[in-house]
């Protein structure tokens, strides 16, 4: 079976016909986009990490590898683990676009939750 067609975007880029299903996975809303703007299918905050978590993780790459196994175990939270099932059922249906604001997805929530999507973790 091949793993699922899920994509990592800044929710700031213009939409693409080929994201499929747009889902911003952040908690806060994106500074400065107009709702209409952002071309969301779905706003899935409970599967953002905590506010402790984000604070803590700051960004930094060098911290990313420690940030992405706290927020593994986060998931497994109830909240956390419902949302997550539904980006699964999102990603088993075709291609899945997962949004974020940080000006580095490759080291962003986005980017373990795309991993987990394709049965990569």
């Amino acid at each position: 079976m091949a793993s699922p067609d899920v994509h990592v975007a800044r929710v700031y880029d213009p939409p693409a016909s080929a994201d499929g299903e747009r889902v911003l996975v952040d908690r806060l809303w994106p500074r400065g986009l107009a709702k209409d703007a952002a071309a969301l299918d779905d706003w899935c905050r409970d599967v953002a990490p905590s506010t402790e978590l984000r604070r803590w993780y700051g960004h930094d790459p060098a911290r990313f590898t420690e940030f992405a196994r706290r927020y593994r175990t986060e998931l497994s939270e109830p909240a956390a683990a419902e949302a997550l099932a539904t980006l699964r059922t999102r990603a088993s249906r075709g291609r899945l676009t997962l949004l974020t604001a940080t000006k580095d997805p490759a080291h962003s929530q986005a980017e373990v939750l795309a991993h987990l999507l394709r049965g990569k973790d």
